[in-house]
């Protein structure tokens, strides 16, 4: 390890020590998104399609995040979710709050990491005592356990999207997208052009994705708080939560393939969120 961060070298070798321990082997899921309040990450293998989301800072993954991994889960993607975020309260309960919008099922499953595996959770709550994080923070966000075809992941740093890009090309990883996202999280600020990092088809990628409206707020401004059931049943209008939706779902669409380019994926997504309660889940 490096004092001022994680090294390739080794967050590869911890993750595949997970890779070759503990990885379920499950087959079925298309992808797999990291839900960790401290902590996420992601992997491929097999026959699936994984995103990772990085919940690296904020006390809960945003609801514009959980919601673009529903509209994927209905374009006919299998999403599972693992992570640990309930130990910081109410407001930080993803599983909670995935139940009480009704989300889970239909393609989206969450699996907490306390049951997924113990000891990675052990490691991962050494942070109360340490009083810092420590390299599985990263390690977490870079593992899939239910093995996938692609996987994103967010950071907080922008270095490190070089850093897990590279490390997941050593592991075996063809398809990654890499963003700095909100507060560390795979979200997409809808005003702002997004710098893309990570892996398509093997090959190491550096690319952009255009602002979708202009707007000055900022993600999680408090005068603008997301009610996550309200936003998704329409009982709560917010055309920027509703952008940082149909965004954050495109670059995940678009990693997995779904269409042949960011712009295509964010027809894509715009459609699924148009009709997000009239028409059945799609098959693949």
């Amino acid at each position: 390890m490096d004092s001022k961060g994680e090294m390739i070298a080794e967050t590869m070798e911890i993750d595949q020590v997970l890779i070759d321990h503990f990885a379920l082997n499950e087959g079925g899921a298309a992808i797999d998104v990291s839900a960790y309040a401290s902590q996420v990450l992601d992997r491929h293998k097999q026959n699936l399609a994984n995103i990772t989301l990085d919940q690296d800072q904020l006390a809960s993954i945003p609801a514009p995040t959980q919601l673009a991994a529903k509209l994927v889960a209905q374009a006919g993607y299998r999403v599972a979710l693992h992570g640990w975020n309930s130990h910081q309260g109410t407001a930080a309960d993803l599983r909670g709050a995935l139940q009480a919008a009704d989300l889970i099922g239909n393609g989206l499953s969450y699996s907490p990491l306390e049951t997924l595996n113990p000891m990675a959770f052990r490691l991962l709550k050494l942070r109360d005592t340490l009083g810092l994080r420590s390299c599985i923070n990263t390690v977490l966000r870079m593992w899939n356990p239910h093995g996938a075809r692609a996987s994103v992941q967010g950071v907080f740093h922008p270095s490190y999207r070089g850093l897990q890009s590279r490390a997941a090309a050593l592991l075996g990883d063809r398809n990654l997208t890499v963003i700095k996202g909100g507060g560390g999280e795979f979200e997409r600020h809808p005003a702002k052009d997004t710098e893309i990092f990570g892996l398509q088809n093997g090959t190491e990628i550096n690319t952009k994705a255009s602002a979708l409206l202009s707007d000055t707020r900022r993600l999680h401004e408090p005068d603008h708080p997301i009610e996550i059931a309200a936003l998704w049943r329409g009982a709560q209008d917010d055309p920027f939560a509703s952008a940082t939706v149909i965004g954050t779902a495109a670059l995940a669409l678009w990693t997995v393939q779904a269409e042949r380019s960011i712009t295509h994926c964010t027809a894509l997504a715009t459609e699924l969120w148009d009709n997000r309660h009239n028409q059945d889940r799609r098959t693949q």
